[in-house]
């Protein structure tokens, strides 16, 4: 059976979609779950992984590289959840770590402009202007986040295989247009994309051990062989590195190389 990954505006009725759809398949739905599984895991406050898949990025963040560290023990959260397949995750930046992947199903939630406004004026007791206000912010700081990690644009529809407009279309009827893809063979896991998840999965684990000391390391996965790449890394440090590496379960080899620092135009 496949991964749904729900994209929402906020204050688009994403979230009950997501709910209907996890009670009729009888899936796990998760999203905030992902974030206190993290950070219990990496010791990281809950409010510092909130907001960095939330606010859009700032100049520091180019230089700190805090937002990737947080992002990245999300990520392996995440995806540790992806590996066990009948998942609905609801919430930012699903979609984002599992490019690739056959068996998920990326779904996107759109609603009016002016009913959004609406719900952020009753939920929130604001007035117009400031849910106006409010709401741009959002939706701005989500376009700039993911356009500054991943050069993706959150509202282009390609990233989706179905987008699905609340308004005359109930959140029932969008359940049940989500039900129906999520049985179609196009979406049904095989050996091959089930590796490339569980490729994915032990990446993200490795590269979430190794990010608080090594902010710009990248990792690759196939099949148990590990391939790290760090910048300026000392033979002490590779040594070290592989040992972590090497601790890690799933992990059967680490090629590791070590490459001169490029400092952010």
């Amino acid at each position: 059976m496949p991964v749904i990954t729900i994209s929402r505006g906020s204050y688009s009725r994403g979230i009950e979609v997501a709910d209907k759809v996890a009670q009729r398949l009888g899936y796990e739905c998760i999203s905030r779950d992902v974030l206190i599984e993290a950070s219990q895991e990496f010791n990281v406050p809950e409010v510092k992984l909130f907001h960095a898949i939330h606010d859009a990025p700032s100049f520091w963040d180019r230089f700190s590289f805090g937002r990737e560290r947080y992002v990245a023990y999300i990520q392996a959260a995440l995806l540790a959840h992806f590996r066990k397949d009948n998942v609905v995750y609801h919430g930012f930046a699903g979609h984002y770590f599992v490019k690739g992947v056959a068996h998920v199903l990326k779904v996107r939630i759109l609603a009016e402009r002016e009913d959004r406004i609406k719900v952020v004026m009753e939920r929130e007791g604001l007035s117009e202007d400031d849910a106006i206000r409010a709401l741009d912010g959002i939706d701005e700081a989500r376009r700039k986040w993911g356009i500054h990690l991943y050069g993706i644009d959150t509202n282009d529809p390609s990233l989706y295989d179905l987008v699905i407009h609340i308004k005359k279309l109930s959140t029932d009827d969008a359940a049940d247009i989500i039900c129906h893809a999520a049985g179609l063979a196009h979406f049904q896991a095989t050996a091959e994309s089930q590796q490339q998840m569980d490729d994915l999965a032990l990446a993200s684990r490795v590269k979430a051990s190794l990010i608080d000391r090594h902010p710009r390391v990248n990792v690759a996965a196939d099949q148990g062989a590990v391939y790290v790449g760090v910048e300026d890394a000392t033979a002490a440090e590779q040594d070290a590195i592989r040992e972590t590496v090497a601790g890690i379960p799933g992990v059967r080899s680490c090629d590791l190389k070590s490459q001169p620092s490029v400092t952010p135009d």
